[in-house]
């Protein structure tokens, strides 16, 4: 007989008759195997947690729009999605934490994810960023490292000070970061009072293939608000998901979160002699040397339908790029090409960019034209008949012989080299930011630096770790390695 939308099925699509009782080997009698549909239950339950992302495992989404409010773009990039202003883009945005693992608070320190999908007629583009402008290292082959040293311990299972100051006491570059992290914005109030930030130098190519370096500020238009630690401390323990109830409900009640985008643009030309090494992302570009330019306004006006389906599964990859914006020579962008692409691959499976969140939509091209077929979950048509090589004699996609961006140069012999450090060092723009400080921002700062970093062991190899953290804040800023010296001596007697 025909189901109606009411009646409950197992799922072959063959209605359940009873959801309640398991069938026995009589009313005392044990379960039986042959009760398909307790069967199918167990098996999917037991499957219902996909691998949870390494870092920014804990996140919030929302959907909404892009409105480009800058006549004046196309000087610098041939994005069509910026060509004109009102020009309206759909985006998807995915905040989170990172060292957390699932179901771990979302309104502790940590540096937040800020990840932006924008929907455009070229296809999606992927801007993944933080709410810090830089970041703790800039080589990718001490990525797993550095996270190591923030996660789980394997002995004791938990966060240790000791590995995360000792990674960062052989780490100077990390003290611009740490500043930052340390500071009152790392404990944003909410998802909403925080900026975000592209973090890495972008290319943008306008239509006459003049190439410029490019940053991404997202200003909060909400204003940025941060927690005390003691305020921190209390949502985090009330309430996990703070940040994500707090979001979700400013949405659904009309209160819908905005950001103002503003671009750093710097000509191709400046890179090579800037103060500055432009690519190294534990430095940011002076705004007196590189002023914001308002580009548009981000507004989020609607949640997701299904937590899992579109915040969980949702797949960000900085590969994923348009005409008129790509790479630049960042060591730590050019590995996050490959990273972030294939761990979702691995959580997700091969056809994960085919689910709702991370297909193309708004293009000729909605879902891709390619020839990629096969492999696990692949829940379309797979190409029906169509052939899947090119090229073919079929009429099949393809390619338009026109690059997205411009390449790179590269000079010299390959093999494995350090750091360019130009004028600026690795604790000039750390002390910078702790001057540019109120009186009562740097003693919160200098307490939550003090409060982690006394928690260090005793003994000749914990007390190394101490001195050799206070020196690169010494180096940052005399009077800040003095008193957080200070500090942690109090603290640890």
């Amino acid at each position: 007989m025909s189901q109606t939308a009411e009646t409950l099925t197992a799922e072959s699509g063959a209605p359940v008759a009873d959801n309640q009782n398991s069938q026995t080997a009589g009313p005392a009698g044990p379960v039986l195997l042959q009760d398909q549909h307790l069967i199918e239950k167990l098996a999917r339950f037991n499957r219902e947690r996909i691998p949870e992302r390494v870092v920014h495992a804990v996140g919030s989404g929302a959907y909404g729009t892009f409105v480009v409010t800058n006549p004046g773009l196309g000087r610098w990039t041939r994005m069509q999605m910026m060509a004109e202003a009102g020009a309206e883009t759909e985006v998807f945005v995915r905040f989170s934490t990172v060292a957390g693992s699932k179901g771990a608070p979302d309104a502790v320190r940590d540096p937040r994810g800020f990840a932006v999908k924008f929907y455009t007629s070229d296809g999606n583009w992927d801007l993944t960023g933080n709410n810090t402008p830089v970041f703790f290292i800039r080589d990718p082959l001490k990525f797993p490292d550095f996270i190591h040293s923030q996660k789980y311990d394997p002995h004791t299972n938990r966060q240790e000070a000791d590995n995360v100051w000792d990674f960062f006491s052989h780490s100077p570059e990390a003290t611009h970061q740490f500043t930052w992290l340390f500071g009152d914005r790392g404990l944003p109030a909410t998802w909403r009072h925080m900026n975000g930030y592209g973090s890495h130098t972008f290319q943008w190519v306008n239509a006459a293939g003049e190439r410029f370096w490019v940053k991404f500020h997202f200003k909060t238009d909400q204003g940025i608000e941060c927690l005390t630690a003691a305020e921190s401390a209390r949502a985090a323990g009330e309430n996990p998901e703070h940040h994500q109830q707090d979001l979700y409900e400013a949405i659904e009640s009309g209160r819908c979160p905005s950001w103002t985008l503003k671009v750093q643009v710097m000509p191709e030309a400046d890179a090579a002699s800037y103060r500055i090494n432009p690519f190294d992302l534990t430095k940011v570009w002076p705004h007196r040397d590189y002023p914001l330019i308002e580009a548009g306004r981000m507004t989020l006006n609607r949640t997701p339908d299904n937590y899992f389906a579109d915040v969980e599964q949702s797949a960000f990859d900085p590969g994923h790029m348009v005409p008129g914006v790509g790479p630049s020579p960042d060591k730590m962008l050019q590995a996050r090409l490959f990273a972030y692409g294939d761990a979702h691959r691995y959580r997700l499976g091969i056809n994960h960019t085919r689910l709702a969140v991370n297909s193309p939509r708004g293009c000729p091209f909605d879902h891709g034209a390619n020839y990629g077929r096969d492999g696990a979950m692949r829940f379309d048509a797979n190409g029906g008949r169509s052939v899947n090589y090119e090229p073919n004699s079929f009429g099949g996609p393809a390619q338009t012989g026109r690059a997205l961006y411009g390449g790179l140069e590269s000079a010299g012999v390959s093999g494995s080299y350090g750091p360019e450090i130009r004028e600026v060092d690795d604790f000039a723009q750390a002390g910078d930011l702790y001057r540019l400080m109120s009186e009562g921002e740097r003693d919160r700062l200098v307490a939550a630096v003090a409060g982690s970093l006394g928690q260090v062991q005793g003994g000749e190899i914990g007390d190394g770790i101490v001195e050799r953290s206070v020196e690169h804040f010494r180096r940052a800023d005399l009077e800040y390695g003095g008193r957080v010296e200070a500090a942690v001596k109090a603290l640890r007697g």
